[in-house]
């Protein structure tokens, strides 16, 4: 039952949005009649709530392996899957400059390939992302699957297939709560990644490496 306002009217409930935490709701005794209600409801659909990620994945140990050999990366398109259908969020946004930035700091950092550019190079490796959300036991679970292809010129050499899924939290108020997950998922699907390339070293040595007698 609601309490009596100062007046002696009856106190309404109300809808009052926290800034910065995105989608999350406070709510609070104060009068306001229904076209104020109606009004607030109009404005938080049409804000929205939008997450930006921006990530920074860092290789969990240096290379096992080096490739004497210039590496071009080209990032395809990135596909995301399911972030507009969870509750309390209207949209994730990632920007495929950041994943593209991203992928080519990681391999700068990594050392695998004597030197990273996304301009031509002896080698070209060529990447395409899915992220997929999905709510899985009341957790939010993120999966990012990467596609690739190594090849020489025009001569693809080998595919490759990485993927990992990484559990977020059991609401997605801020933006960490999609960033952090995110990130980690990434970070674990480019260790794979570059761990299978540099298990094929042979394939990318062997015809600069001069025979043996």
């Amino acid at each position: 039952m609601l309490k009596p306002s100062a007046d002696g009217g009856p106190r309404r409930r109300s809808i009052a949005i926290v800034p910065g935490e995105c989608a999350r709701l406070t709510v609070r005794y104060l009068p306001m009649s229904m076209p104020v209600k109606i009004l607030v409801l109009l404005l938080i659909l049409l804000t929205g709530c939008v997450h930006r990620i921006h990530v920074n994945p860092l290789p969990a140990g240096p290379a096992s392996t080096t490739i004497p050999r210039s590496l071009q990366i080209t990032v395809g398109p990135l596909a995301i899957e399911g972030a507009d259908h969870q509750p309390g969020i209207a949209l994730l946004k990632w920007p495929h400059r950041d994943l593209s930035q991203a992928i080519v700091r990681y391999a700068r950092l990594r050392e695998t390939f004597s030197s990273v550019f996304t301009d031509p190079a002896e080698l070209t490796l060529r990447i395409a992302t899915k992220l997929a959300l999905a709510d899985r036991q009341g957790r939010y679970h993120y999966h990012i699957r990467m596609q690739a292809e190594l090849s020489e010129g025009d001569r693809p050499i080998k595919a490759y297939l990485a993927e990992h899924t990484a559990a977020g939290s059991l609401a997605r108020w801020v933006t960490a709560s999609d960033r952090d997950p995110i990130e980690s998922a990434l970070q674990s699907a480019l260790d794979e990644l570059f761990a299978q390339i540099e298990t094929d070293r042979s394939l990318y040595v062997d015809q600069i490496d001069p025979p043996i007698k």
